[in-house]
Order: C-alpha cells, then sequence, then structure tokens
C-alpha cells in the first residue's frame, strides 16, 4: 500500500487558496476634506512575521517617509491535524469519472490545516481598514471551493474558520525605533486529503439482465422469462447521448443464469 506514488497537490492548493482570499485588500488615506490623496495595494507574502519585523530592524533605509515596506500582510501554515469528529468509514468508496474511465476513489480523510495571517503596519488606522474588511466575511466561518483532484473534477467546499484575533504594538526603545502594529488572525481550514486514485474493475454498467419465475421460490420455481436491457450503442459513455435496447426472452427449460459463470447452466 505505502509507496504507491501519487501528489494531488491538496496541501498546496489549500495553502494558495487561503492565500488568494486576502491578495486584494486595499487601503486609502484621505485628507481633511474627504479627497483621498493616497492609495495602495497591500502586498501579501507567505512567510513569519518574524522575518518581515528582522528586515525593519535591521536595514536602516527602510525608515524613509515614503512607506516602502509597511503595510504589509503575511501568512503561514503552522499545523496539520487528523479532524475525527469528520471521520467517515475507511473501508467506503465512491465511484468517479475522468470523462473517459471510470475511477475508484476511497473516502478522503478530514484534516485540520491550520493558518496565520499577520497584518502589520505603521498606523493604526491603516491596520483598522485591513481588518475591517476581512472580519465581516468569517460568521466564524467562510466557504472557499477548491478543485482537490483535478483528474476526477472532485471540487468541495472548504470551510476556513476564524479562530482568534490577537493585537501587538511593537514600539520599544527610542523615537529612531521603528513602530509596528501586528493582528494576528488564526485560521483553520478544514480540508480533505484523497489517497491514490486507481481504474474501476466494474466500470460502467452496459447491460442489465432479470429472470423471471412463477414462484418466490427459486430453488424450485423454473425461470419463465427472461428482460434485457443494453445501451445503444453499446459503445456509448456516461457523458454521450444513448438510447436503451430492450430484449425479451421465453423459456422453457429448468436452467438457472450463473452470475460467476456468465452463462445458463
Amino acid at each position: 500500500m505505502l509507496g504507491t506514488y501519487y501528489y494531488h497537490e491538496i496541501m498546496r492548493k489549500t495553502i494558495v487558496s487561503f492565500g488568494t482570499l486576502f491578495n486584494q485588500i486595499y487601503i486609502r488615506h484621505d485628507d481633511s476634506t474627504g479627497n483621498t490623496y493616497s492609495e495602495m495595494k497591500v502586498p501579501l507574502a507567505y512567510g513569519p512575521s518574524q522575518k518581515f519585523l528582522a528586515r525593519l530592524e535591521q536595514q536602516a533605509d527602510l525608515n524613509k517617509p515614503v512607506q516602502i515596506t509597511l503595510p504589509r500582510m503575511s501568512f503561514e501554515m503552522t499545523s496539520v491535524n487528523y479532524d475525527s469528529t469528520r471521520k467517515t468509514g475507511v473501508t467506503q468508496t465512491f465511484k468517479a469519472s475522468d470523462g473517459t474511465n471510470m475511477k475508484k476513489v476511497y473516502m478522503p480523510v478530514p484534516y485540520n490545516v491550520g493558518f496565520e495571517l499577520n497584518v502589520l503596519t505603521k498606523l493604526n488606522d491603516d491596520a483598522l481598514q485591513i481588518v475591517e474588511q476581512i472580519l465581516p466575511y468569517f460568521q466564524p466561518s467562510f466557504n472557499l471551493t477548491v478543485d482537490l483532484v483535478k483528474s476526477i473534477g472532485e471540487k468541495r467546499d472548504i470551510p476556513i474558520v476564524l479562530d482568534s484575533i490577537n493585537f501587538q504594538d511593537d514600539y520599544e526603545g527610542d523615537f529612531s525605533t521603528r513602530r509596528a502594529l501586528i493582528y494576528t488572525l488564526n485560521f483553520t481550514a478544514k480540508t480533505y486529503l484523497f489517497g491514490p486514485i486507481a481504474e474501476s474493475s466494474e466500470g460502467l454498467i452496459k447491460k442489465v439482465q432479470v429472470d423471471y419465475y412463477p414462484d418466490t421460490n427459486t430453488k424450485t420455481a423454473k425461470r419463465v422469462q427472461r428482460y434485457t436491457v443494453t445501451p445503444d450503442p453499446v459503445t456509448a459513455g456516461p457523458d454521450d447521448d444513448f438510447g436503451f435496447s430492450e430484449t425479451t426472452s421465453i423459456f422453457s427449460d429448468a436452467k438457472s443464469y450463473s452470475p460467476t459463470q456468465g452463462k445458463d447452466i
């Protein structure tokens, strides 16, 4: 079982999808008359907040009147935990199609992926603008549709749950020390992980056959009629436009159909 290569990129897709939620955040600055004199898109990057704080402390040239580094946002994956509350049967499977062939897929395994979103600003008003554009969408969750397994078209709604919000004013030292206001938002993405996708040994149902008996005791009763239905044409796929071909046969023998041998005995 272990050692069979497969990679659905589910964790990567979950991280990317989470990041895209916050890549269109803007802030504005207005003058005393209410006219907007400055508008900027808040940069978003993957990485811990300590990385950006270290740049502020070590690079003196960032202390310019023009705001280059702040405000900005950063996010990172912090944890991966199994979610037993969403557990399903480990042996349950379902059928899926890639457009041509049928696939046998085991039920996915539920996992919670933890994320941390950091909002770093110099001005408190900038931080409030950013946070206020985020919080109303989480009550406390926001559903995000993710194409988890592209080969079978398996799309699922992944709830992104807002767990907590923390505030930190990182301002220590003299007046030359640059101030950084940090809002930390913790989220949980309730995603699913799929195992390897196997070719279905059963395939599409191309024939339905029913034998009729005059009595409910099929051990003593003899079959009298067989009803058979096949798709027309028989080469039709699951997405094709097709009809059905029906056949009725009358029997007077004492034979019965053997599903294991595929013939009357």
